[in-house]
């Protein structure tokens, strides 16, 4: 299954430069790696990222992330991913921009 973390251009491109991150202040904060499977990423992007550009939605398989991935309820009691270790760049499947258009983030129809 295909999970996705928002970063904003910065934070994406420190990953793709260093090779691992934390994660955002957000995820540095929790303790943990934040992520969202396809039918809550919408939600996610409009919680915390409403008419923010320059953002990217980065595509990972959650099977490839080991016991270090845990599902545990967030918002309205839904199971969201999260990560208790540092994120790799060699995990990623894909990188695609999310522009905001019209009040809304356009997501890439190579989301699952």
């Amino acid at each position: 299954m295909q999970i996705y973390k928002i970063f904003l251009g910065p934070e994406w491109a420190e990953l793709d430069t260093k090779g691992e991150t934390l994660g955002a202040p957000i995820d540095l904060a929790d303790g943990f790696i934040h992520f969202s499977t396809a039918k809550q990423a919408g939600v996610t992007a409009a919680k915390y990222f409403l008419g923010v550009d320059g953002l990217m939605l980065i595509a990972f398989e959650a099977d490839q992330m080991g016991d270090a991935l845990k599902w545990e309820p967030s918002r309205g009691g839904d199971l969201f991913p999260h990560l208790y270790r540092a994120l790799k760049r060699s995990e990623v499947l894909w990188a695609k921009p999310l522009p905001f258009l019209n009040g809304y983030h356009i997501f890439p129809a190579e989301m699952v």
